[in-house]
């Protein structure tokens, strides 16, 4: 199971993530909470497709905005 967190604590996010797509910033806002969520329960969360999610959270890695956490 891998499940996905944020790294930031919020400082500069805004402009960290600024540039990104909305579905982006979508994804981070349910991280935020600190939650650790699978790829399945962010599809749930923001009733985005999962092409969408997937999509996200590659954007989101690439800015090491968010880790994966293999359990």
């Amino acid at each position: 199971r891998i499940v996905f967190v944020v790294t930031t604590n919020g400082n500069n996010i805004t402009k960290s993530i600024g540039h990104l797509p909305p579905s982006a910033k979508l994804v981070y806002k349910v991280l935020e909470s600190g939650e650790q969520l699978t790829q399945k329960d962010l599809i749930r969360e923001t009733a985005l497709p999962s092409r969408t999610v997937r999509y996200a959270l590659d954007r989101l890695r690439d800015e090491n905005i968010l880790v994966e956490r293999h359990y």
